[in-house]
This record gives C-alpha cells, structure tokens and sequence, in this order.
C-alpha cells in the first residue's frame, strides 16, 4: 500500500534551491507552475537547455565558456559536453576563503581535527607545490592509499588543481586488489597512511606499502602521512613525510582545462574479473555533483555534511565535492559502530549534522540492534538522511520516522560508481513514500523496461538512461576502441544505457529498487527481483543476514536462499517452513525459495554491497575473480558443493 511517509513543510519548500530553480525555469520557458514531473520531462526533452541554465544558476568558475552545451544528446556514447569551456575542479571546491570551518574530521578513536577554508587553501598549496617539484603535470596519475583523513581530501586537491588524474583505494583492500587498480594506471605518486584503526585494532600499512610498491616501478615519491603517530617512514623507500613535501606559503596555480579533462579514475567491483578502470572527467563531475547536492539535497553554505564511506567508494568523491557550496564536511574514519553502535548518531548531535549520509545496512543494523535513535536526541539541525548501496527496505523506512525523526526528508539514492553520482534521488520538494527513491535527477532521462524493451510502469523491469549525461565517464583506462565501454552499459540496448539495476517506477514517478538484474531471479520465466525476499527474511528475528540466487536446475531456475542466523538458532525444518510461510505471504508463491541452507557469514563487497553473483558462479562452479575486492573473502568457501 502506498504510504506518505513525510512531506516538505510549505515555507521551507518555497526556500529550497530546487523550487527557487524550478521557479526560475517556468518563468523562462512557461513550465506547469510547482510540477516537478514537467521540470524533469523538460531537463531531459531539452538537456542542452538544462544544462546550460544549470551551468549560469550555480555560477561554476571558468575562464572560458563553452561554444556549446552539448553537440548531441542522442550519441551514447560520444555526446561531447561544453567543448571549448576552460575550467578547473579544485578552483571550484576552493572559491570559498576565511575562517569558517570546512572541515572536521573524527577518528574511531575520539580524535578530532578541524581545519578552516583558508587553512585547507594553505595546506592544497604547499601539497601542489611538492606534486609539480616531483615532475607531476597535467594527465599523470596520482594515487593514494588512504584512510578517510583531511589529507586525502587536500593531496586530491593539490592533484586536481595541476590536472593529474586520481584515483584511489581503502587500506583494507587486499595487495592483490590494489595492484589489480593500480598497476592499470601506472601511478606517478602514492599518498598513503602508515595504518588506520578499526574497531578498537591499530593495522599498520607499511608492510602492504612495500609489497604493493614492488610491483608499480611508475611510482617516483610516497608521501607518508604519519597517522599512527609512529615515526615509521624510514620503513618505505621514496618516502617523504607528509609535513615535509612542499614548500609552504606558496601560491597555487589552477590549471584551465577542457571541460572532458580527467578528473577521477574510478574501479568496479573486480569481483567478476578484472576491475573496469572508468574516467570521470572534471566538468561532468563537478556539474552533476553540484546539481545533486544543490537542487536535490538542498545543500547551502551553513550546512554541515557527513556521508559514512571510505575512499574507495564513490559516495567519498560526491561528498567532498560538497567543498564547492562553502558548507561543512566532516569526514569519519572507523568502525561506524565503535566503540557503541550509538557512535556515529552521537557525532552528529555533538556536530550538529544537518545532512547524515550513510547505508541501507547501517540504518537495519540499527534497527536490528533495537537502537533508539530520538532517545539519544531530538537531533534539532538535522534536516537531511540519505541512504545508498542497497535498497532501503519498507522496514527501514518506518524506522527512521517511528525512531530517529518525524520530521526529516529520507532520502534513498541510487547510482553508482560507474557515473559517479545518482540516477535517482531524493527532493525537497516532493513528498516521501514508503519504500520509494523520491524522483528521477534532473538531466537523467532514466526509464524502466520489460523484456521486450517497452516501457512500462507499476511493474519491474531493467533500468536505462536513453540520453546522454555530463557524468558518463569519458572513457575507460586501456580501452581504446571503446569495447569494454560499449560492453559494460550499450550490449543490452543499442544507443540505450543498461545500468543492470531491476526497478519499478510509479504513476507519480517514484521508484523502486529490486537488486541487480544480473541477479535477478527467472524461476518459470518469472523475473523477481531479491530485494523483495530480502525485506522479508532479514525482518524475522531469527535470520540475521542471506544472500538470494538462482541455480540452473533440471532444466529451468530454481530459487536458493542462503541464511545466516542469530545467535541461539538453527536452521531447522520448522524454522525452513516458517520463513517460507513468510515469503509466500510477504511476496509471493514463485518468490518461495526451493532450497533453504545455513551458512556462517554471507559475503560483501569493501563497500557493503553484497556479492549474489559471487555465490551464484560459486554453486555453478565457476570461478570468482579478485577476491580482495571482498570485504570477507573467506565466507565463499564454504558455497563450494553446498548444494551437491
């Protein structure tokens, strides 16, 4: 049943960005007044007008304008987007200068750090000037090695502001996964931690540092920033200490660059082989980043951000981009749930969060813990929550507004690494509903379609973009006929983006996530999506987590649930018939798994997502590829000849 959930209170609707843009547009090209279906029908029928107006509303610094907004919207890929625009990315992160706070950083261990806007511009000086004394120049490569730290953000900078490219990878990740990135690009420089923490444990980097270093002959100089407060970088040849590189005092000269100029290198999962290295160029990052943050978050310059995510996830790069609106970001490294699973909500009363970014896992762990948020505070600032890397369950949704706050816009978004920023997301100007992302972005003509590619809507189908997008990557690293591009997203649909993303969008243009389409479930030729079994399986109190796949069976698909219990329970016969009994009543008769094993932990991606299609090549006996891009590897081995 549809359920409104929440809706944005009149005044402050009226004060948003998006309606005072949306205003801005229905005076100009005689709009449907207050309709936000029309805007977006509008952004996406006349996306050169869209962006060009975007472009003027958020004011982006260049010193050359485009000829052009865009050449041809209709050419995926290949649409080429204000050619002959001068610009550069951390200029714009960096336009806002004085003694307000732009960053605070918070450690797992109760360390926290601030650093002013012109304290930030300082230290991206002193960093730019130590890359260009190393030789760095425009298209070199800059990696790091990092954890969430004011460093990282500032050595990104200092790269972006020359024009070498960036890329990085979390500390956790395995030396195989790191190499499997790295060695694709051929880095010039290595920021990396001498270690991090994580949950209550110090690990030390440099071990992992010298191995990986063996392997990467570009690298020239490491720059080793001495978290641990160790002294140790005597361990790490080229090293140079983070406070001794570059000259301090000095200016910085930002470097004015195509518009399709690299900005970021960005990786897949690697999971089903070797990860896709995907550029992201700066003019398309920084505009869609902007849009989202500005119109669809509703981000203004007193506004203090946080999104809970590593540096080698995508959410990381879109946060800090954040820099560019003069608002707040504050950074977290850790354990979310260190040293109680009350941490992060306690930083953001003490912080006065007014944006708190973080997982559909994280708010189901809370939920399954029986935490309380609005007992720990009212939470006054905070105005925002959104919530990304796997559809946020109906469960969920009621449980940030029976438990944490009325009065908040909930915002699930959905993307991903591959255009680095969303497809959907939230509005300050629409209402919320149960178990629904808000609205398509603006710009992102997205559509849902059946098995014959008809559009159709109240029923699940695979999600596509049919026009072009400035945050489409530009291209990916070593694929210069463009074939693992055009295998990765235009195999499916000629001319079509095909995200593998399964989805349903409604009359009044929410959507609804159902798992990947690869994962997808075919039981008789009926396509069901595992987000639906997920919702209600991990809602029993017994089952603390699963993982849902398909096995080719006696000539068709059978449906094989993987349940990983609370403690104190087992999987017995009337447990297997109670959870069936639940999926038939919750979904549907097809939905009810034919197999039902319990197994001791169920895998993810370093990034929380979990790996279906890992399992699934497993019980086919197939081989899984880069396993360090797993956040626990280990659990596979025990789907080896589960089902035999």
């Amino acid at each position: 049943m549809d359920k409104i959930l929440w809706q944005p209170d009149t005044e402050k609707m009226k004060q948003s960005q998006m309606w005072e843009f949306q205003q801005l547009i229905v005076e100009k090209y005689d709009l449907p007044k207050a309709n936000y279906a029309a805007l977006h029908r509008w952004s996406v029928t006349h996306p050169d007008k869209f962006w060009g107006e975007f472009w003027d509303f958020t004011e982006v610094v260049h010193s050359r304008k485009a000829k052009q907004v865009v050449d041809d919207a209709h050419k995926m890929p290949g649409a080429r987007w204000f050619a002959g625009a001068r610009l550069n990315f951390a200029e714009n992160l960096l336009q806002h200068r004085g003694g307000q706070t732009a960053i605070i950083f918070r450690g797992e261990q109760g360390e926290e750090r601030r650093l002013s806007r012109n304290e930030l511009y300082a230290e991206v000086c002193r960093i730019a000037d130590g890359l260009r004394a190393a030789g760095v120049k425009s298209g070199d490569r800059i990696a790091a090695f990092m954890p969430n730290l004011p460093e990282t953000v500032i050595a990104m900078l200092a790269a972006a502001s020359i024009g070498a490219i960036w890329s990085s990878s979390s500390p956790d990740f395995g030396i195989k996964g790191v190499l499997d990135r790295f060695s694709q690009i051929e880095p010039k420089v290595i920021f990396s931690a001498d270690g991090y923490f994580y949950n209550g444990r110090q690990f030390d980097s440099q071990e992992k540092l010298q191995e990986i270093l063996e392997h990467l002959p570009s690298v020239k100089k490491v720059v080793l920033v001495d978290y641990s407060r160790k002294r140790a970088i005597n361990k790490i040849k080229n090293a140079i200490a983070w406070e001794d590189f570059g000259q301090p005092n000095t200016e910085l000269t930002f470097e004015q660059l195509p518009f399709d100029h690299p900005l970021y290198i960005m990786y897949s999962s690697g999971t089903t082989g070797l990860p896709k290295s995907i550029v992201h160029s700066a003019g398309g990052t920084l505009l869609q980043h902007l849009k989202e943050l500005r119109l669809h978050c509703d981000l203004k310059e007193q506004d203090v951000i946080f999104y809970y995510t590593t540096c080698g996830w995508m959410m990381w790069n879109w946060v800090v981009s954040s820099l560019a609106v003069g608002s707040t970001l504050v950074l977290f490294d850790g354990n979310p749930f260190y040293p109680a699973l009350e941490a992060l909500l306690k930083m953001a009363d003490e912080l006065s969060l007014t944006i708190f970014g973080t997982s559909a896992k994280y708010i189901a762990s809370l939920q399954e813990a029986g935490v309380v948020p609005k007992e720990i505070s009212d939470f006054p600032h905070l105005k925002l929550i959104t919530s990304t890397g796997s559809p946020l369950t109906d469960e969920s949704f009621e449980y940030v507004y029976e438990s944490w706050k009325k009065d908040v816009q909930l915002s699930s978004i959905a993307g991903g690494t591959d255009i680095v920023s969303c497809f959907m997301l939230g509005n300050p100007i629409l209402p919320v509903h149960r178990g629904e992302i808000q609205c398509a972005g603006l710009g992102m003509d997205i559509d849902c379609l059946d098995e014959n590619g008809c559009p159709v809507r109240n029923q699940k189908g695979e999600l596509v973009c049919k026009t072009a997008f400035p945050s489409m990557p530009v291209y990916f690293w070593n694929d210069p006929d463009n074939e693992k591009y055009h295998k990765a997203y235009f195999e499916v649909y000629d001319n079509i983006w095909h995200h593998g993303d399964y989805i349903s969008i409604s009359d009044h243009g929410g959507i609804t996530m159902y798992g990947r389409s690869d994962a997808t479930l075919n039981p008789g030729g009926v396509r069901i999506g595992t987000a639906e079994i997920y919702a209600v399986v991990e809602n029993m109190p017994e089952v603390a987590d699963s993982v849902i796949v398909g096995q080719q069976h006696q000539g068709d698909e059978r449906v094989v649930l993987f349940v990983q219990l609370n403690s104190g329970y087992e999987l017995t016969e009337e447990l297997i018939q109670k959870i069936k009994a639940n999926i038939r009543k919750g979904c549907s008769p097809r939905h009810v798994p034919a197999v039902i094993k319990q197994v001791t932990g169920i895998p993810y991606t370093l990034n929380g997502k979990k790996v279906e299609v890992a399992v699934k090549k497993i019980i086919h006996g197939q081989q899984v590829f880069n396993r360090d891009a797993l956040k626990n590897p280990e659990t596979l081995e025990q789907y080896h000849g589960i089902l035999d």
